[in-house]
Parts: structure tokens; sequence; C-alpha cells
């Protein structure tokens, strides 16, 4: 088991920029980092799950992009990036001038990569590793969920989820790059990218990658 998480994601990543979000640093995984190589019964016998927190998917890409060229967006709000992974979206969130951005992932190995891409980048982004689907959403002005959208009954809740928080008030953008169970309907397109991305991830090098608003 891991007991220093920090260390342990210091030694497994390299610091740099996500190729669609140059203004940013993350600290994530390539192949030239023992973390790309370590096979499923590796990562349990070190006690983790799948770590999602160590690249910058396509969908949160994209939404870290519109965010940091549209402000206004959420310019003194407060935001919710759900299913954060490693905060890219909170931390472009918090780069374009939110009053603060609370990152929400049910890994809690999340917790020490957020803040470790929080700090490189000057900002403070606040951590639960709460499951927010079991409970109404928590108030925020804005939510930014990306790359959700990849199994069928997740997809389900939390779409039902966004739908309720939009109902109570939040606007809710979706970064998506085509996943299976991404909706054909309801949702507003915003913008459209061509995101380079991982070929040992996603099977090719560059996805088309949406950003959506919940009407």
């Amino acid at each position: 088991m891991i007991a220093d998480r920090r260390a342990f994601i210091l030694a497994h990543t390299r610091l740099q920029p996500p190729p669609h979000t140059p203004e940013l640093k993350l600290h994530l995984a390539g192949e030239e980092t023992p973390l790309w190589r370590l096979g499923e019964a590796e990562l349990e016998a070190l006690g983790l799950s799948a770590p999602f927190w160590a690249f910058a998917w396509a969908g949160g890409q994209g939404l870290a992009r519109w965010v940091l060229d549209h402000p206004e967006i959420v310019a003194g709000r407060s935001i919710l990036d759900f299913a954060a992974g490693s905060g890219i979206a909170a931390v472009a969130a918090m780069k374009a001038g939110a009053a603060g951005a609370l990152a929400a992932d049910i890994d809690g190995f999340c917790g020490e990569a957020v803040a470790l891409n929080a700090e490189v980048n000057g900002v403070a982004v606040a951590f639960t590793d709460a499951d927010l689907l079991a409970a109404p959403p928590p108030r925020a002005d804005v939510i930014l969920a990306g790359d959700v959208c990849y199994e069928a009954p997740l997809t389900a809740r939390v779409l039902a989820w966004l739908a309720a928080a939009r109902a109570g008030g939040a606007r809710v953008l979706i970064g998506d790059p085509g996943r299976t169970y991404f909706p054909k309907s309801g949702l507003v397109r915003l913008a459209e990218y061509q995101v380079p991305v991982t070929r040992a991830l996603e099977d090719m090098e560059v996805r088309r990658t949406g950003v959506w608003e919940m009407p």
C-alpha cells in the first residue's frame, strides 16, 4: 500500500502542459514514466484503482480550453468539477477567475493529484471524495463534467443528477469526445475541438471533442 501519495505521484508522473491547454501544467503519466506501464494486477497490489488522475482526458481538456477562452462563464462564481480526475477543469476555472472550485472524485487518490496540480498553477482547489450522486447536488454556480459518459448505468445516473443541478439553478457544462453513451439530443453544443490524446489510451492521436451545455 502507498503511504505517501504525494511522493508516489511525483515519482510516477512528469510535470507538463496538456496539449490543448498549454497555459496549464499538470503532473501526468506518459510513455516515459513507470505508471504508464503498470498493469491491473500491479495497481491492485499497490492499492490503486485505475489512475484516471494521471491523464488529461479529452473531455476535461475541452472544458478547460472553453473556460480559459471564456472566463466570463466562471469569473467570480463557485465551480464544481465533477469526476475531476487530475482537476484540470477546476484548475482552469480558478485561473480564469472563479471565486472558488471544488473538485469531486470518488477516488481519494485524486485529492493529492488535484492539490499538486493546483499548487503548480498557483491556485487553490478544494477536494472531496464523497459520492455526490448519492445526494442532491451541492450548491454551485457552474458544474463542469468531463468524460462521464463511458458506461451506460453510470451515464444515466450522472445525467439525471446534472439535470437536477440545472433545475436548481447551476449552469452545467459537459466535455465529451464522442463516448459511447453520450446523449444524442437534449444538449446545446458550445464548441468543438480537435484534442491531441495518447494513442495507447484512446486508439487514436486526436479526438474530436465537444463542449455542451445542459439547457
